[in-house]
């Protein structure tokens, strides 16, 4: 079974970490939430959301892709904190997924993480930066690296995790189960 690392800043966008984090759930994918310390993380909008387990924890064992969600402050605590860059960096270097939607690109972007890739993000994050293609698509992947543009996106966002994890056939399972339209 696939294991996924969540990790959960104070602010991150909650419809972007709960969208992901139900459906790899409902994938049957080992998802491990974990907060950048042991206090319940207060997201965008409020909600409080209560982490599996800490980042310190939680970096005691190997994951198959690490997933950032959004929102801000979120991604600036995600940037901000040595242990998930070294992380990301760690992840790319063993070829393991990296995946990131809304504000968090940028977490990417600043590392060189995307340099000569394709990439999106939500609107103007990663306009400061260089080396890569900046798409506007909602979800794109290059290799290993898969973003996302935003909360609207979360769904397919996941849905593309999924796949990616668990093939194409638990994918389409997992999406006629939230009987989005066509």
């Amino acid at each position: 079974m696939a294991s996924v690392l969540v990790p959960l800043a104070q602010g991150c966008e909650e419809l972007e970490a709960v969208t992901v984090i139900d459906l790899l759930r409902r994938a049957g994918i080992d998802v491990v939430t974990a907060g950048l310390d042991d206090k319940p993380v207060r997201a965008a909008r409020g909600t409080v959301l209560i982490p599996d387990t800490t980042l310190d924890e939680a970096l005691g064992r190997q994951y198959d892709m690490v997933v950032l969600p959004g929102g801000l402050p979120g991604a600036d605590h995600l940037d901000n904190d040595p242990r998930i860059r070294t992380l990301l960096k760690d992840m790319v270097a063993s070829d393991r997924y990296t995946a990131a939607i809304c504000a968090a690109p940028k977490v990417l972007a600043g590392l060189g993480l995307l340099q000569g890739r394709r990439a999106t993000g939500f609107p103007g994050v990663l306009d400061a930066f260089e080396g890569f293609e900046n798409s506007e698509q909602p979800v794109v992947q290059d290799g290993r690296i898969i973003t996302s543009r935003g909360p609207g996106t979360a769904m397919d966002f996941a849905l593309t995790l999924i796949e990616n994890l668990a093939g194409k056939d638990r994918r389409d399972e997992v999406e006629a189960g939230l009987q989005r339209p066509h």
